[in-house]
């Protein structure tokens, strides 16, 4: 399938999201795209700041900073951070060392084919708020302010189009773990929504 047939099924979802309402009723009841419904196998992909300590998963900071002594993984993530890290080392540091000084976006799309593979899903942004893109909403804290210096997005996106053998898409989570802005909406209960006015807006 080509990318043009995949942009135009984004397309035509987003035409056609006016006959769903926001409940799970009603958004279970979207169609999957064959593509994704009739592979058997596709690659989810996370690659940021989290991958530079190689440790736990891309959930690091969020376990890191709970610390739940009743959560091996939790604990697994203090100590290594006590034993390779100074103590104030600050998560954000990640950022700098998240050079992806072997990252080539061409090498990524043939391997991905190769494994046969149909569909490939990249983490545009996790929950610690790093974009692997560049953003004027997120400046310093992207992939393309620090570290890498690229836009790691932009580059799969040419390679897997250019390879046209697998479905390329991308995973965004609005949400953040310690944006300011989402912990007063928590702290407001909810009954604000500044942080997905800001962020979106």
């Amino acid at each position: 399938m080509s990318w043009k047939t995949v942009t135009a099924v984004f397309l035509c979802i987003s035409a056609c999201s006016g006959q769903f309402t926001p409940d799970w009723p009603s958004l279970d009841s979207r169609p999957l795209p064959t593509w994704y419904d009739e592979a058997k196998v596709g690659v989810f992909m996370h690659w940021g700041p989290y991958s530079v300590p190689g440790v736990a998963s891309e959930w690091f900071w969020y376990q890191w900073n709970r610390r739940d002594p009743a959560n091996p993984g939790d604990m697994e993530i203090v100590k290594y951070m006590e034993d390779f890290y100074p103590p104030n080392f600050k998560y954000q540091q990640f950022g700098s060392q998240f050079s992806a000084e072997f990252f080539n976006a061409t090498f990524w799309a043939e391997l991905v084919a190769a494994s046969g593979a149909k569909y490939f899903v990249f983490t545009s942004k996790h929950h610690d708020g790093f974009n692997n893109w560049p953003s004027k909403r997120n400046f310093g804290w992207n992939s393309h302010d620090i570290g890498p210096k690229r836009d790691v997005v932009g580059e799969l996106a040419n390679a897997f189009r250019a390879d046209n053998k697998v479905v390329f898409g991308l995973y965004h989570s609005l949400f953040e773990w310690y944006h300011p802005l989402y912990l007063e909406d928590k702290a407001n209960n909810y009954t604000t929504r500044t942080f997905v006015e800001e962020k979106m807006g």
